[in-house]
């Protein structure tokens, strides 16, 4: 099972990788600092959830399945708050949100929940998309400021940067604390928190890649990776017999959302 087209990547049970995602993002220094440090409270996962699972999945949402305009106009939204991301004379690292570097490294952990995700689904794990597919992800990036001469040109110079990108890879003790609230899930209502527990943490862990469980010191065993694929793999198989608007669930959903809020003048952030 092959996807057409970037938008066809655009699947509910991506969620299910977003912490494991955030986890790799956050791995280069200036990533995370910039999350843990940041002065921008609307943003804030643990502050107000709700609101970043929203605008989150909206900016995925627009990348793949939006238009020109409304990338632009995300853009600029998102570019308002990231003005207030950048490092104080406090920060034990530089970085600014506007870096394109950061960026591309962001945009490239969000195409392999993508592409992770996809493979999982069809009961194909690992499998590598077709270049076409993955140019048209150049998106995940340039609706930022990444440039596009910045995204590698073919899926074989993307392993290329990805292995160039773990060698900035770093975990220090205030970004591991944050990785700790976050698979915890700080962010959660307690009694949701306690019941999602096993299966949240069992998740992210089969979708991060090494170096990160090593690094965070998450077991993981050949029993667990088959019971993972198990069950990404029998998911995939419900999902794929579902109408689009309900397969890209909750994606669909924030991108109607955000299409209202254009209409209407509110903002998109």
């Amino acid at each position: 099972m092959i996807p057409a087209a970037a938008e066809d990547l655009v699947l509910g049970p991506v969620v299910l990788s977003a912490t494991a995602n955030v986890i790799m993002e956050l791995s280069w220094p200036g990533v995370g600092h910039g999350v843990a440090e940041s002065r921008v409270d609307s943003g804030n996962v643990m502050l107000h959830p709700l609101h970043r699972f929203r605008t989150t999945n909206a900016y995925l949402a627009v990348a793949l399945l939006g238009t020109d305009e409304e990338r632009a106009d995300y853009r600029r939204a998102v570019g308002r708050s990231h003005a207030h991301v950048h490092a104080t004379a406090e920060s034990p690292v530089a970085y600014d949100a506007f870096d394109p570097e950061l960026q591309r490294w962001v945009a490239l952990c969000l195409y392999r929940a993508f592409e992770d995700t996809w493979g999982l689904l069809a009961g194909e794990p690992g499998m590598r998309l077709p270049d076409g597919v993955y140019r048209e992800c150049a998106t995940l990036g340039t609706t930022l400021q990444m440039r596009p001469e910045q995204w590698p040109p073919d899926r074989a110079a993307f392993d290329d940067a990805w292995d160039d990108g773990l060698a900035h890879v770093r975990i220090d003790d205030a970004v591991r604390a944050y990785f700790t609230r976050l698979i915890r899930g700080d962010f959660l209502p307690e009694p949701v928190r306690r019941a999602t527990a096993s299966p949240r943490t069992f998740l992210t862990t089969g979708f991060l890649h090494e170096p990160f469980r090593g690094l965070l010191g998450l077991e993981w065993s050949r029993d667990d990776q088959r019971r993972f694929e198990t069950h990404l793999r029998r998911l995939g198989a419900v999902l794929h017999r579902l109408p689009d608007v309900v397969k890209q669930a909750p994606y669909s959903t924030t991108l109607t959302d955000l299409r209202v809020r254009r209409a209407l003048g509110r903002p998109l952030v």
